[in-house]
C-alpha cells in the first residue's frame, strides 16, 4: 500500500478544514486550563488563602466538566457535533466575559462561578471534539489522529502560562499574607483591586477571539461525521457501556490520570517557590518549562506510536511518572524541581491515549461513551483538593503521594487493559 493511500486513510482532504478548526479548539482550551492552574498561586496571594481554599478553583473548573459532559453528549447526539461546538464556544466566551463583573465585586465566589460557566463550555467542546476527531477517519488510526490533534493543546497551554505570567503573576503585589493582614482596609482593597484587574485582562482578550471563531465555524460546512447520530436510547446505551470492561477501566484510568496531571500542575509553582525561594512570577518560568517539555513529548509519543503499542507506551510513561513523583517527595532543591518538571514529559501521552483506547469499538455508543470519559475529568477536582489538605496538614513534598498513586493506577491499566478487550487486541497493536 502506498504512503499516499495511507494518508488518505488517516484523514481525507475534504475533512482537512474541519480538522484544522476543531484542532484549534484543543489549543484554546489549553489556554484556559493552564491559566486556571496559575490562578491558584495568584488567589493565594491576592486573598491570603490556604492551599485547600485555592483548590476550589479546580473544584469549580473540573466539577463543571463532570456536570455538563453527559448533557453535552445528549445534546450532540440529538443534534450535531457542529451545534455542540457552537454551544461550547458560546459558554466559553460568556464565562470569560464574566470575569469583568467578578473583578468589580471582588468576591471569590463570583470568580468561581465564572470559571464554572467557562469550564462548562470547555466540557461541551471536549465532549464534542475528541470523538469528532476519531470519527474523521478509520477507527484504527483514531488514537494517532487524536494524539496529533491533542498535540496542539500544550501549545495552547504554553500560551496560557505566558499570558498569565506576563499579565497576571507579574502584576501581583509582593506584600505577604502577614503584611496584608496589618494593612488598613482601604489600602488592602486598592491592592487587591489592581491585582484582580490584572486577572481579567487575558480572559477578556480570549473571549473576544472566541466570538470571532464562533462566527467562522458557524458558516463552515462540517463533514458527515459531525451529523446527528442514530436515535438516542440512553438506558440501553448505559447497559452496553457498563458491560464493556475496557471502557469502564478506561474511565477509571482517566479519573486517576486527571488526579496526576492536576495534582502536579496545580502545585508546581508553589513547590518551586518553596524549593528555590522564588516569587510567583519567577516560579511560573519553571511551570512554563514543564509545559514546553509536555508539548515536545506529545509529538515524540505521537511518532513512537507508529512503532510501539499505545498501551505499552502508556505503561512506560506512567512508571517513569511514578519514579519522578517519588523523587519530588523525597528530594529537594534543583534535583526535585527537575523531577517535577520531568513528570510533564510523561503526562502528555496519557489523556488522548486513554480516551482513544476507552472508546475503541463502541460504535454508535461513542458519543455517550466519550462523555463518560470526559466526566472522569472530575478527578481534576477531587485529587487536588485531597493533595491540598495533605499539604496544609503536613508539607507540599508529602502531598505528591497523590499524583504518585494516580500514576500507579494508570500503569496498571496500560499493563493489563489489553486483556479486557481481546477482540480488539490486533487493531491496537
Amino acid at each position: 500500500m502506498s504512503s499516499q493511500e495511507d494518508n488518505v486513510k488517516f484523514l481525507s482532504r475534504k475533512n482537512l478544514l474541519p480538522f484544522i478548526l476543531i484542532t484549534s479548539l484543543f489549543f484554546l482550551w489549553g489556554i484556559a486550563n493552564n491559566m486556571t492552574d496559575t490562578l491558584l498561586s495568584a488567589f493565594k496571594r491576592i486573598m491570603s488563602m490556604t492551599d485547600f481554599q485555592t483548590s476550589w478553583i479546580q473544584v469549580a473548573f473540573y466539577g463543571s466538566y463532570f456536570c455538563l459532559a453527559l448533557p453535552a453528549a445528549i445534546y450532540i447526539k440529538k443534534y450535531t457535533y457542529k451545534s455542540g461546538v457552537l454551544l461550547g464556544l458560546g459558554l466559553f466566551a460568556l464565562g470569560s466575559f464574566m470575569f469583568y463583573p467578578a473583578s468589580l465585586t471582588m468576591k471569590y465566589g463570583h470568580f468561581l462561578f465564572s470559571l464554572y460557566v467557562l469550564a462548562g463550555g470547555l466540557s461541551i467542546l471536549e465532549t464534542t471534539a475528541n470523538p469528532y476527531i476519531i470519527a474523521m477517519g478509520p477507527e484504527k488510526t483514531g488514537t494517532i489522529r487524536l494524539n496529533l490533534a491533542q498535540s496542539f493543546n500544550p501549545i495552547g497551554s504554553l500560551t496560557g502560562i505566558l499570558l498569565s505570567k506576563i499579565f497576571i503573576l507579574s502584576h501581583l503585589n509582593p506584600a505577604t499574607e502577614v503584611e496584608r493582614a496589618t494593612m488598613p482596609t482601604e489600602q488592602l482593597k486598592a491592592i487587591q483591586s489592581a491585582e484582580l484587574n490584572a486577572v481579567i485582562g487575558p480572559y477578556i482578550g480570549v473571549a473576544v477571539f472566541l466570538v470571532f471563531l464562533w462566527f467562522v465555524i458557524k458558516f463552515v460546512k462540517m463533514p458527515k461525521a459531525s451529523d446527528a447520530g442514530s436515535e438516542l436510547n440512553l438506558i440501553p446505551t448505559f447497559k452496553r457501556l457498563i458491560q464493556t470492561p475496557h471502557y469502564i477501566w478506561g474511565v477509571v484510568a482517566q479519573f486517576f490520570y486527571m488526579g496526576a496531571q492536576l495534582g502536579t500542575w496545580s502545585f508546581t509553582i508553589r513547590y518551586v517557590m518553596q524549593e528555590l525561594n522564588l516569587n510567583e512570577d519567577d516560579a511560573a518560568t519553571y511551570y512554563f518549562y514543564a509545559i514546553v517539555l509536555f508539548t515536545i513529548s506529545r509529538f515524540v509519543f505521537t511518532f513512537l506510536m507508529r512503532f510501539i503499542s499505545a498501551r505499552v507506551l502508556l505503561m512506560i510513561a506512567a512508571l517513569i511518572g511514578t519514579t519522578c513523583a517519588a523523587i519530588v517527595i523525597l528530594g529537594s532543591g534543583y534535583v526535585a524541581v527537575y523531577a517535577l518538571i520531568g513528570i510533564s514529559f510523561n503526562l502528555s501521552l496519557m489523556f488522548p491515549t486513554i480516551f482513544g483506547l476507552a472508546v475503541r469499538g463502541l460504535g454508535n455508543d461513542t458519543k455517550i461513551g466519550g462523555a463518560g470519559v470526559i466526566m472522569a475529568i472530575l478527578g481534576g477536582a477531587v485529587f487536588p483538593s485531597v493533595q491540598a489538605l495533605i499539604s496544609d496538614a503536613t508539607n507540599i513534598h508529602t502531598s505528591f503521594v497523590v499524583p504518585l498513586g494516580c500514576f500507579i493506577v494508570v500503569a496498571i491499566f496500560g499493563a493489563t487493559g489489553a486483556k479486557l478487550e481481546p477482540e480488539l487486541k490486533e487493531a491496537m497493536e
